[in-house]
């Protein structure tokens, strides 16, 4: 049943507010956009009070803002708010409109995001039944407005009960593996399936189940005359180094016979202008031009993310009706497979480059995605470019990422592996989902076509080798549990919007570019596995499999597009949302906060084998992070080793949508885990590692430059107290765009008959005396490292005279393995951290607070592995 809300002493007054829309009116030549995000009410239906909301927003977090429901991510209470999914919502407001505005031969009303089954109405006139989360809705409302005030209600069904009702209109369930129906009260009943809205919203092994209800993206009033552009494509129909040749494909909605002419500019230089004759209706109108010697766009490590600021106008007797603009990156980009005597190929090429990607899975900031701020979406595209990625994978359980993000990616070079939003389930196959799933593909595709950063669209998330439909034997057990009558129903939906459906819309409304129709995925008819060698393959034995983390270079495929392992946040996070008495990785707040079952004691478990484990908690975090960062490290290694075998590599996954522990490199926060600061190394353009295999050390140089290298790589070896032992130098020449062995060396060798358990190889890799990478190496687990109890070491916390920030200067008399930086009192970033502090080495750490504060040597707190 659902939970009443208390009368609120204020809601009276915020009843039904009133806004005049002329004060907020934007000129764009002759249209007119009103944003109409102020001023709103909403309740629970049943109820009477209205109370202030917030849009873009949803009802959990204006539940929260008027002080209806605690944080759903503190401690255990998400379990709290389970009932507001059950629920209808409605949300209204008023404007006003002056008789100038009904002067406009059109008035339209677009609603860029509804969350997700609604009602509109305007004066209490239905022109709206919105049914999915991830399309934009226009409507024309000429003949509804008037001078006056305006009424406009929106009406939110509950989605889980919309859901429960499609269910039983199925007939039969649909799998749906990370549907946390059990914990929004719905038993068995997992209606995730049957809603077009973000599947994580339901709940994932890494989120909470907090199903969202609301206006998510803005609203707003257009008016204009004539005609108007509704869409622009910047085609690329051939790009060389002389001359790129385009075409505007624009369409245009035309409401008075006439004469009309389209302009394409460049910045301020214009390009193409043809007048034309245009009747009543919608037309599709193609204009070519050109650009000499043109600039490309590319990858951050390889070149500039050049852009043309190209824009296509409107005009009619010299009047700008309309406009459209975007930023369009000159670029081929295609995904390569080419059959060889182990399989086939599968690498991204990119002006004619065969890339290294070089990566991330992503997955949504936030559960209540309005809330989520240009600030934070700067942080995280920041912090994969700092990290040198090239490549994010937007995941297939979250949603069609917001305009800014793709061109933040834009602009730092980060190409965009593209899922559709399906994952981890079978789908239904009647015709009105599949109208819906084509208008959805439709939209998303036309949305972020002009972005030189997207690279290739993918039909969904492992969901080909969850059913895995041609071996019996093989699945996550799905099909077994249907009929042999379901079974070629759900077949049939299935291929019908990824094998037929999904390929057809990317080649009709984005042109050339590749569509991969799962991941991972082989070929149609053959699974993706841990051992083929073609296609991309998500590789879970370490973490699910409980493989050892030498096996990331036992499976290597072609493409590594998903593998992970587990940390928890730091402390700090931790506090964010548990009291002291939470403070056990087995406590029921801190495994609410693990939504991978197996979670906290797989940590624990990988961490016996490499790591004497913690007694206390928060050093159990803090090894816990360290344990997950070598285990990527290890990883990455083994990934860009095999280059060119294997091109690419993305783990699983750079964010959080909570607070929680996750295979993320940085948490809810943005703060960096100890494994984003190992995976900035990892990545680096040019790369030096070392493994032992059969009493050899074997030392690989990776180089993703697109010239040649000739460098010096120095070996050495030293025991904890800083004595020498062993030293070599070898002459490299590497060349463009590869891995090799560098150098191969016996064991005995370099253990001079010792253990190692207390020496440490060195590997620096350097032009001159410029260092281009270093990494090290010890011989055993750290639970068998003779690490020193005191590393003897000594701090200089040094101001910056005109900023905030300071420099850390370290040095240390014996190792001092995995330091640890923290300001407790002071929030900010660290340049680096979890670092290892050869003995009698200087390594200096900048760190800028977020807000001004007093920062000392005795202010700081420094933690090393023992």
């Amino acid at each position: 049943m659902a939970k009443k809300l208390s009368k609120a002493t204020f809601a009276a007054a915020f009843a039904f507010l009133s806004i005049s829309i002329t004060s907020f009116a934007q000129n764009t030549s002759e249209m007119r956009i009103i944003p109409l995000n102020e001023n709103w009410t909403f309740h629970q239906n049943g109820q009477e009070y209205w109370m202030p909301a917030t849009v873009p927003g949803t009802v959990h977090t204006d539940l929260m803002a008027n002080g209806k429901i605690e944080d759903p991510y503190y401690r255990t209470n998400e379990r709290e708010v389970q009932w507001v999914d059950k629920t209808d919502w409605e949300y209204r407001m008023s404007f006003a409109v002056d008789p100038s505005m009904l002067e406009y031969d059109a008035a339209q009303l677009e609603f860029l995001g509804l969350d997700t089954y609604a009602d509109v109405y305007l004066n209490d006139s239905l022109i709206l039944r919105a049914d999915n989360f991830f399309l934009a809705w226009e409507r024309d409302v000429r003949s509804l407005l008037r001078a006056g005030e305006n009424q406009l209600r929106i009406y939110f069904h509950s989605p889980a009960q919309v859901g429960l009702k499609k269910l039983a209109e199925h007939g039969f369930p649909l799998p749906a593996s990370n549907d946390q129906s059990e914990n929004g009260g719905l038993g068995d009943k997992r209606v995730s399936i049957f809603l077009r809205k973000p599947g994580y919203h339901f709940g994932w092994d890494w989120g909470p189940r907090l199903v969202s209800i609301g206006i998510w993206r803005p609203v707003n009033l257009k008016l204009w005359n004539a005609a108007r552009l509704e869409d622009v494509f910047f085609r690329q129909d051939s790009l060389d180094a002389d001359q790129a040749r385009l075409t505007a494909l624009c369409e245009a909605r035309v409401l008075k016979e006439g004469s009309y002419t389209l302009e394409v500019w460049n910045g301020d230089t214009l390009l193409r202008q043809q007048t034309m004759n245009l009747s009543p209706g919608k037309h599709t109108l193609e204009l070519p031009f050109e650009i000499a010697q043109p600039k490309r766009w590319w990858t951050k490590e390889l070149g500039e993310q050049h852009r043309y600021a190209l824009q296509v106008k409107l005009v009619q007797s010299g009047t700008t009706l309309d406009q459209i603009g975007h930023k369009v990156g000159l670029r081929t980009v295609r995904v390569v497979q080419t059959p060889d005597e182990k399989g086939s190929s599968f690498y991204v090429e990119l002006n004619g480059h065969a890339l290294f990607s070089k990566g991330a899975n992503y997955i949504p900031n936030d559960v209540f995605l309005p809330r989520v701020t240009r600030e934070q979406y700067q942080r995280v595209v920041q912090s994969a470019a700092d990290a040198n990625m090239n490549m994010l994978r937007v995941w297939g359980g979250g949603f069609y990422e917001e305009d800014y993000f793709y061109e933040l990616c834009d602009e730092s070079g980060i190409l965009i592996w593209q899922d559709f939003m399906f994952a981890c389930s079978m789908y239904p196959g009647d015709p009105e989902f599949l109208q819906n799933v084509e208008a959805e593909a439709v939209y998303n595709v036309k949305r972020l076509r002009n972005h030189p950063c997207i690279a290739l669209w993918c039909g969904n998330n492992e969901i080909d080798v969850a059913w895995a439909n041609f071996d019996e034997f093989k699945g996550w057990g799905w099909k077994q549990q249907y009929t042999k009558q379901q079974r070629k129903y759900i077949w049939e939906a299935y291929e019908n919007v990824f094998h037929q459906m999904l390929p057809a819309v990317v080649n009709a409304y984005h042109p050339g570019l590749f569509y991969w129709p799962s991941s991972p995925f082989l070929e149609h008819g053959k699974l993706a596995g841990y051992d083929t060698q073609g296609g991309d393959i998500h590789y879970w034995g370490v973490w699910h499999g409980e493989h050892p983390f030498d096996d990331f270079y036992k499976y290597i495929g072609r493409f590594m597009s998903e593998y992970g392992f587990q940390s928890f946040p730091e402390f700090r996070t931790v506090k964010a949302y548990t009291l002291p008495k939470d403070w056990d990785i087995e406590s029921e707040v801190m495994a609410a906060h693990q939504r991978s079952g197996i979670g906290n004691l797989r940590i624990r478990s990988y961490m016996k084998a490499h790591y004497q484990v913690p007694s206390e908690f928060e050093r159990m975090l803090y090894v816990g992070q360290v344990l997950q960062a070598e285990g990527i490290k290890m990883a990455i290694e083994a990934h860009r080793s095999a280059k060119p075998h294997n091109m690419g590599t993305l783990y699983w996954q750079i964010n959080d949508c909570w607070p929680v522990a996750s295979w993320s490199g940085m948490d809810y926060y943005q703060r960096w885990k100890a494994m984003h600061y190992f995976v900035k190394k990892a990545f680096a353009p040019v790369a030096v590692s070392a493994r032992e295999v059969d009493n050899e050390v074997q030392i690989r140089v990776v180089s993703d430059r697109m010239d040649s290298l000739e460098a010096t790589l120095d070996l050495r070896i030293l025991d904890f107290d800083g004595n020498p032992v062993w030293n070599r130098q070898f002459q490299i020449l590497a060349a463009p765009n590869t891995a090799f062995l560098a150098a191969a060396i016996p064991s005995g060798e370099l253990h001079r008959g010792q253990s190692g358990r207390n020496q440490v190889m060195e590997m620096t890799l350097k032009q001159g005396e410029n260092v281009l990478h270093r990494n090290l190496v010890y011989f055993h687990p750290v639970k068998d490292l003779h690490l020193p109890e005191d590393p003897g070491l000594q701090m200089e916390v040094i101001p910056n005279p005109s900023g905030p920030d300071v420099l850390i200067r370290l040095q240390a008399d014996r190792l001092a393995k995995n330091v640890y930086l923290d300001f407790p009192e002071a929030e900010g970033f660290f340049s680096d951290n979890y670092f290892d502090l050869l003995p009698g080495e200087t390594v200096e750490v900048g760190f800028t607070p977020k807000q001004p504060a007093t920062l000392t040597a005795e202010s700081l707190k420094v933690v090393v592995m023992r």
